[in-house]
């Protein structure tokens, strides 16, 4: 037997090793295609979204046509004021991707209650145009800007507090020229809930413990048992 009838077998079987960077190159290559296909579907449901809203935009302007509009106004406010009480601002509106848990209830009905005024507000406006606009620009306020401030949230708790900085000072900013009166009130407000209403919890109600062992005072019973 020769040294060759030994190390052809060897050979044939020893198959080379890949690369370390070719191994991870690969395994990537699954992920891109899934995030692709991913984003293809989301921009394929977004376009079939706009289309139905722009079909149903003559729909929206004759909606309303015979409520007075004291009644559209108030109902709008009692509407957003629902909104802003039952809003969950820790979540999002919609399910995200990979989630296993739903939206809440009062998450579900903050969201209806935004749509709902939005359609009221809308219908009062002369054309189709102005209704598409301005329920796109609700939609996107309402349903899909909470979506995307959870997710840059769960990405990273520093660039959630400097995009929430700048969209502050970019409504500050537009709202300025518009009205220095609502200027005013929108700062005091953004001051009082931000400062003030922290301040009180933290500080003032610490006052009021009997016993500093904890952010609150332990549960004790305010009764005798043995009686």
């Amino acid at each position: 037997m020769t040294l060759g009838a030994l190390t052809e077998p060897n050979a044939v079987n020893a198959a080379p090793m890949p690369h370390p960077r070719e191994r991870r190159i690969e395994g990537h290559q699954p992920k891109n295609k899934q995030k692709v296909s991913l984003l293809l579907h989301y921009l394929l449901n977004i376009a079939y979204f706009i289309s139905g809203l722009y079909v149903l935009a003559p729909l929206y302007c004759i909606l309303t046509r015979s409520i007075s509009s004291d009644s559209i106004w108030a109902l709008t406010v009692f509407l957003l004021v629902i909104h802003l009480f039952l809003h969950d601002y820790s979540g999002s509106t919609i399910r995200p991707p990979g989630a296993l848990k739903n939206p809440t209830l009062t998450s579900n009905i903050s969201l209806n209650a935004s749509i709902v005024a939005s359609v009221l507000i809308a219908s009062g406006l002369p054309s189709r145009h102005h209704v598409f606009s301005i329920m796109l620009f609700s939609l996107q306020i309402f349903l899909f800007s909470p979506l995307v401030m959870y997710c840059i949230k769960k990405y990273s708790t520093k660039v959630h507090l400097c995009f929430s900085l700048h969209l502050t000072c970019a409504t500050l900013a537009i709202l300025f020229p518009l009205h220095h009166s609502l200027f005013a009130l929108f700062l005091a407000l953004l001051l009082f809930i931000t400062v003030v209403c922290p301040y009180w919890l933290i500080r003032i109600i610490q006052e009021y413990k009997f016993e500093i062992n904890g952010p609150w005072d332990e549960a004790k019973l305010c009764f005798d048992i043995t009686e």
